[in-house]
């Protein structure tokens, strides 16, 4: 017998993705670059296929103080935490003060670039991301600069 849909019940909501406050900044500056081949592919698979892809400015978006959808294939990834966790603690700190997130905020993609508007003037990463190996690349203050050109 053929399955019946109920064509009146609303869509399953997607569970948000799950990010670490540094990760929306890393969201925003990614260029295909990453740790390893799968950590590459997941991230591409989050930032291109869902964020920057057509309706991506209404994905929701949970922080959370341990690893994330980003950090699940990583191979410094320890459990929940990370190989280098006392400078990623760090950089979370201050991405969460810097973008006034709370433990387990929900905000849209949009709502984030926002945010990051907002309260991250071009200029601001070698400050913000001090120890991230990522920073000497340039990927998120070109990124961060274009976010703002785009608004102006």
């Amino acid at each position: 017998m053929p399955e019946v849909r109920d064509e009146t019940a609303p869509a399953p909501v997607p569970a948000p993705l799950r990010f670490r406050p540094h990760h929306f900044l890393c969201a925003l500056g990614y260029e295909g670059k990453g740790y390893s081949d799968a950590f590459t592919a997941n991230m591409t698979a989050i930032v291109v296929d869902r964020l920057r892809a057509p309706g991506g400015a209404d994905v929701m978006i949970e922080t959370t103080g341990a690893t994330d959808d980003i950090c699940t294939p990583c191979p410094k990834r320890r459990g929940r935490l990370c190989t280098n966790q006392a400078a990623i603690a760090t950089l979370d700190r201050a991405h969460a003060a810097a973008l006034r997130l709370k433990p387990r905020e929900r905000l849209t993609w949009g709502a984030a670039q926002q945010r990051i508007l907002d309260n991250v003037p071009p200029g601001s990463l070698e400050r913000l991301c001090a120890g991230c190996q990522w920073l000497e690349l340039g990927l998120c203050e070109a990124a961060l600069a274009r976010l703002h050109a785009s608004r102006a």
